[in-house]
């Protein structure tokens, strides 16, 4: 077992570099390899940047080891300089090489070598390398910028060792992050302030594990609610012909569905090794639950005299149906395009044609029900115990959470809804003689019923569900009024009891309710006396529920009977998106409560309001890709349906660190478990369970030149209402926040513009016509993380736009917040865009260190996007 060292990380410079030719300077680029010292065999780790037309090049670019990288003292590491000739074609020739061990860098006195160059031959040498461990410092002799220009003589101990010098790194090497972020690539930089002093930055990209893991729980969680549904439609009893070939049909449909997911599960668990889905993988069928290309990238700024800052982005390809494909569109198209002909439908098939909001509001009342009708039982046995101990206050308070639970649970049920649909069910009943068949099977909102006149006369009490018998209409409202009486009973025998407990009761007192109920003498056993109330309130929640289970049941075997196979087909579609854009919000919300542990303003947001999960999207609203969007807009609006909440971890183990789902199509609940220590620091409302909020927003811009074409002779509608749309979320986030949570909590800026004012730009913004206005997505990144929330940013494969936008935004938030100079804007870019981890990522994706972007289309593109010559080609992505 090689121990672990510290971060090995050290700049380059090179002096006196050997002329390629008498009239010209060297385009000067080191080539870093590592010698294995088991194997003796060479690999290429990284390089720098091209520093052009001068002999004495200084490099921004600097190299890093991380903890975990295998190396040793013994480790040697060979430097090669060469000299670029053509940028564009990667021509370029040797000019020297060095090699030197990691021990003798960290023994050395100054922390710095100076190693002679030599030609491949060893008889020459061609200049000299400076390696220096980072230092934070200003220039010595105040000497500045000397990149371009020949500098005689220049000291070279320019970068970079801050106090806390190694602590941001460290964070990404804890066991927590660990578990869940694995892989990590690490780029390092050193660049210079407006006072002339250097700044160090780090860049870290990782994969994640919840990119499979969370589609497979999703998925197994798709198979386990089908099922059910699948039983419940069997549990309807007898239907008459009609129904009873739909509900075959529907099964059937059903079955098919968790056949092709169980496949698809099957086929996922034979995966090992790799924790993300490369953009070539993006069709592939058994993929298309896992996020395309998700990683997470962190930059960690260490600056004289300044805190350090790190500032995080989670990268992750659209959320949509690659491979289903978009040749109709996408999701928010073909659900609009569904709803509008499903009435037709519900005329073929003979079935009444229920609303969006009737069968949202079905679904809903089938998961409160299977949410609530335990806790009862529970709470109804919590209860009888406090009863047995004749402990009168813990009675006080079982009977209170009982009512509380009891009381929504009829509220749940008090709906026209489950009335109608039981009348519908009984009208479907084998024997029935359908006396006005178009008043129950035409199109109608789902609230209509057969005329009175029609109407069968009343049922007995004792037939649960209607078969031959006549239908009592009333009869619902006695079954569900009945849980309330039975409630009432309960408490009215409770406060007897503890009048008794008191002493305090009248003797000449008027008979109470419980004395009408039961004949017991007060006093005496209390479970006994409860115990026959608790059976009663029981066996009415159990009537009510196996009533508004079949009649909502009924309600969504009618919608499913409507939109076979289209409505199934779009069901699996929306499923799929749902799964990558839930994988990248877990992934997102995870690594944001990581960095925010300790900061109690974050924390306080986290459970007062929630999160805001800030989606920035660079698709084009042309061609396929408007297909995308329209299945992101979806996928990123159904996360409104998720919560978290924080749980206690069992274990340190990775395993039991990994987040948990639960939950419905309707609701999920993402579990992230905490180990001990940093579980009980955390405020009590986050440590009982309470449910944490995000509020997804989106934000488009194309830029490609396919957008050029939409916008001259396209639409480019779809953008413009999401942005609007999604600008309105932010704004109502922002008020709730200035409400209940006060702003000084929130992150300082050395940009000082009031939120208030950048929400009112970004508006502007989105109001006025004006072509590719990348400021949105600036203005909305800004706020986003002005509001502590998490970004994202996403392009058809997280890849080649994706890496042009987070560099930028890097660079961006470099000038902004921490003095980079300003002619160090552009070689900044150019460093992180040619060496650092947005080239890795295109590399492990297609085999390739090329974006994906030819000449013409980059002169579509706004300027600040473009990538430096020689990274960009015709590759096949």
């Amino acid at each position: 077992m090689i121990p672990k060292l510290p971060n090995v990380e050290f700049s380059l410079a090179c002096r006196e570099l050997a002329a390629p030719a008498r009239e010209r300077k060297p385009n000067a680029v080191v080539q870093i390899a590592v010698t294995n010292t088991q194997e003796q065999s060479l690999t290429t780790y990284t390089s720098t940047e091209i520093v052009e037309g001068t002999r004495d090049p200084l490099f921004l670019t600097g190299v890093t080891f991380p903890p975990e990288y295998p190396i040793c003292e013994e480790t040697r590491v060979k430097l090669t300089v060469y000299d670029v000739k053509d940028k564009s074609q990667e021509t370029r020739s040797f000019l020297g090489s060095t090699t030197f061990s990691v021990g003798d860098l960290l023994k050395s006195k100054e922390q710095q070598l100076t190693l002679s160059l030599r030609t491949s031959d060893g008889t020459n040498t061609v200049g000299t390398v400076v390696v220096s461990r980072f230092k934070m410092g200003e220039i010595e002799d105040g000497e500045v910028d000397q990149i371009a220009t020949d500098a005689q003589g220049q000291k070279c101990t320019l970068v970079c060792e801050s106090a806390s010098h190694g602590t941001t790194n460290d964070k990404a090497g804890n066991p927590l992050m660990n578990a869940v972020f694995k892989n990590p690539v690490c780029k390092v930089y050193r660049f210079q302030t407006v006072d002339n002093k250097w700044m160090l930055v780090r860049e870290q990209m990782a994969e994640c594990t919840l990119s499979f893991n969370i589609p497979k729980q999703l998925i197994t969680l798709y198979i386990q609610e089908d099922m059910r549904r699948i039983q419940e439609l069997k549990d309807l009893g007898d239907l008459s012909p009609h129904w009873e070939n739909l509900r075959k049909e529907v099964i059937s449909h059903y079955g098919q569905m968790i056949s092709s997911y169980q496949e698809t599960l099957t086929e996922m668990s034979k995966l090992t090794g790799s924790s993300f889905k490369p953009s070539c993988s993006k069709a592939d069928k058994y993929l298309e639950f896992i996020p395309i290309n998700l990683h997470t990238q962190r930059m960690q700024v260490s600056c004289p005299r300044k805190t350090d800052a790190a500032y995080d982005v989670i990268t992750v390809g659209a959320p949509a149906a690659h491979f289903q494909g978009f040749k109709n569109g996408g999701l928010q198209r073909l659900l609009s395009r569904f709803e509008a002909e499903k009435k037709n439908f519900s005329t073929t098939y003979q079935c009444i044609y229920y609303s969006p909001e009737n069968t949202a509001k079905a679904k809903e009342v089938l998961t409160s029900i299977s949410l609530l009708q335990p806790l009862i039982s529970s709470l109804a046995d919590q209860l009888l115990q406090a009863a047995q101990q004749h402990c009168s206050s813990s009675l006080k308070e079982a009977l209170k959470t009982l009512s509380d639970k009891t009381e929504q649970f009829v509220h749940a049920l008090k709906d026209e809804l489950v009335k109608n649909a039981l009348l519908a069910l009984y009208t479907a009943r084998p024997g029935y003689v359908n006396k006005s068949h178009s008043a129950v099977c035409n199109n109608v909102d789902g609230s209509e019923s057969p005329p009175k006149q029609d109407r069968p006369p009343p049922l007995k009490r004792q037939d649960s569900i209607p078969h031959h018998s006549e239908y009592d209409e009333e009869e619902w409202d006695r079954v569900w009024v009945n849980v309330a009486k039975s409630l009432n009973c309960i408490i009215a025998m409770v406060d007897r009891l503890q009048e008794h407990e008191n002493n305090n009761q009248d003797a000449t007192a008027e008979p109470s309710l419980a004395d009408v109920i039961t004949s017991h003498t007060p006093g005496g056993d209390w479970q006994e006396q409860l115990y026959p109330l608790v059976v009663t309130l029981k066996d009415c929640v159990t009537e009510v529920v196996d009533r508004a289970r079949k009649s909502m049941t009924f309600v969504l075997l009618q919608e499913a009977a409507c939109s076979i196979p289209q409505g199934l087909l779009l069901k699996q579609r929306r499923d799929l998106v749902f799964s990558q854009a839930l994988a990248a919000l877990a992934c997102g919300f995870v690594m944001r409560l990581y960095a925010g542990l300790k900061d109690k303003g974050f924390l306080q947001q986290l459970h007062l309001v929630g999160l805001i999960a800030q989606f920035e999207s660079l698709l084009s609203t042309y061609s396929e890709e408007i297909g995308m969007l329209e299945d992101m807009e979806v996928g990123i609006s159904d996360l409104q349906r998720v919560t978290f909440k924080i749980t206690e971890a069992k274990s340190e183990d990775p395993s039991d660190l990994q987040p948990v789902v639960s939950g419905r199509r309707d609701y999920y609940t993402v579990e992230v478990p905490l180990p001990h220590e940093i579980f009980e620091a955390l405020p009590n409302e986050i440590k009982e369970g309470k449910p944490l909020q995000v509020y997804p927003v989106l934000f488009n811009i194309g830029i490609n030149q396919q957008q050029t074409l939409a916008e001259r002779f396209g639409d480019i509608s779809l953008q413009e209402r999401i942005n609007q749309k999604n600008f309105e979320i932010l704004d109502g986030y922002y008020k709730l926040l200035s409400e209940k949570v006060p702003l000084q909590y929130l992150p300082c800026f050395q940009t000082q513009t009031d939120l208030k004012e950048l929400l009112e730009t970004l508006q502007q913004n989105i109001l006025t016509k004006k072509r590719k206005n990348v400021e949105i997505l600036w203005l909305a990144g800004t706020i986003c993380r002005r509001l502590n929330g998490i970004r994202f940013t996403s392009c058809k494969s997280a890849k080649d736009r994706t890496s042009m936008s987070v560099t930028l935004e890097q660079c961006a938030l470099l000038r902004d917040e921490h003095e980079l100079n300003k002619d160090y804007f552009i070689r900044a870019l150019d460093c992180m865009r040619r060496e650092g981890c947005r080239i890795e990522n295109v590399q492990k994706n297609i085999k390739c260190r090329k974006y994906a972007f030819n000449m013409l289309q980059l002169m579509a593109f706004p300027k600040c996007y473009r990538p430096p010559e020689g990274t960009y080609g015709k590759v096949d992505s």
